[in-house]
């Protein structure tokens, strides 16, 4: 849904939320691919750790640093074994539960400056180097649409479903446009 605010007369309101309306096809084309955990919507292209490390210096290292341990913006990894603590340190490598949604992120909002810079190639070869510094790789690895969901993120159990009945299983369909 897309809500606007004071902007849409209560009969094109949701019936699930009362807000809000309906977002156009044009709306929903402009967001992009949708990448689902199992890989459903990754793009053909492959990406290696090698490749990655290259990208990674040119496009990345002057927020995450050269190595992923984070300056200007977030570290990309350690935290392993902090999520249980008193001060949890959440990365790529401790607490995204799927590779998936790295890749997704990355081609959606990086870099920064320039999001949606990199081709579909180039975020296969960002993420398998992201993944290989965290250990979750070897350097042999080669990410593309078959292998990226087959990754065994380290936090991947540690997420709970949502049981609430209006998002879960039994959830009330909604119109599609």
């Amino acid at each position: 849904m897309v809500a606007l605010w004071g902007a849409v007369p209560l009969a094109a309101q949701s019936p699930l939320s009362g807000v809000g309306r309906t977002a156009t096809p044009e709306e929903i084309r402009g967001l992009g691919l949708a990448i689902g955990p199992d890989g459903s919507g990754l793009p053909e292209g492959s990406g290696t750790v090698a490749a990655g490390r290259e990208l990674f210096a040119t496009h990345c290292s002057r927020c995450h640093g050269p190595k992923g341990e984070g300056e200007v913006g977030p570290a990309l990894l350690g935290g392993q074994g902090t999520l249980a603590t008193a001060k949890p340190f959440k990365t790529v490598g401790s607490f995204w539960p799927y590779a998936t949604t790295l890749w997704d992120y990355i081609n959606r909002a990086m870099p920064f400056d320039k999001p949606g810079l990199l081709k579909p190639p180039e975020v296969y070869a960002a993420v398998a180097f992201i993944l290989n510094l965290n250990g979750i790789i070897g350097d042999g690895a080669v990410m593309d649409a078959s292998s990226l969901p087959k990754v065994k993120m380290p936090n991947r159990d540690g997420f709970v479903a949502d049981t609430r009945p209006d998002v879960g299983p039994g959830a009330p369909s909604r119109p599609q446009p």
